[in-house]
């Protein structure tokens, strides 16, 4: 028992003590004194939404949001340079007088976006799209009706214009 009487005693310790009377009588004159007191209190309606500035934002934000507006459908300002072109097949039979040309045919199998570059006196930034093909033309003889078929790999490299950025 004698534990519980020394832990009552540092008990009775830790209790507060009562507040004197002179400060007592300050809180209650700063109290009363309400001019003092409301000048440190938050109040509430300072807190409200400014209804009127959030709606011009927004209405702001959209205005900016119409005006610059990306264009991803290319149109016929925007229409793909292409960078290097093969002839066409009559300019390449034209090497061959007893032959007439048959077919042409393009197989692509690659084409890669290169992403944006710059090129040298262009307006605008441009997307590269870089395609690698394999072509084959095909002649036949006029006279003995034998044919003959060439096919070699073609790269070809499209600038495509980019609008809204």
């Amino acid at each position: 028992m004698n534990d519980f009487s020394e832990l009552e005693r540092e008990l009775k310790k830790l209790r507060p003590v009562q507040p004197s009377a002179e400060l007592t009588s300050r809180v209650g004159s700063a109290l009363a004194n309400s001019e003092e007191g409301t000048a440190k209190v938050i109040r509430p309606e300072q807190f409200r939404i400014n209804w009127l500035g959030l709606g011009l934002g927004l209405a702001a934000a959209a205005t900016f949001l119409i005006f610059a507006r990306v264009d991803f459908h290319p149109n016929e300002r925007t229409k793909p340079t292409i960078a290097s072109a093969t002839p066409s097949l009559q300019q390449k039979a034209a090497a061959l007088p007893n032959y007439q040309a048959t077919g042409l045919t393009q197989v692509v199998y690659s084409k890669r976006d290169e992403g944006l570059v710059f090129p040298p006196g262009a307006q605008g930034p441009s997307r590269r799209v870089r395609t690698a093909k394999r072509e084959t033309l095909q002649w036949r003889d006029r006279q003995s009706g034998a044919q003959l078929a060439v096919s070699y790999p073609t790269e070809e490299v499209t600038l495509i214009p980019v609008s809204g950025q």
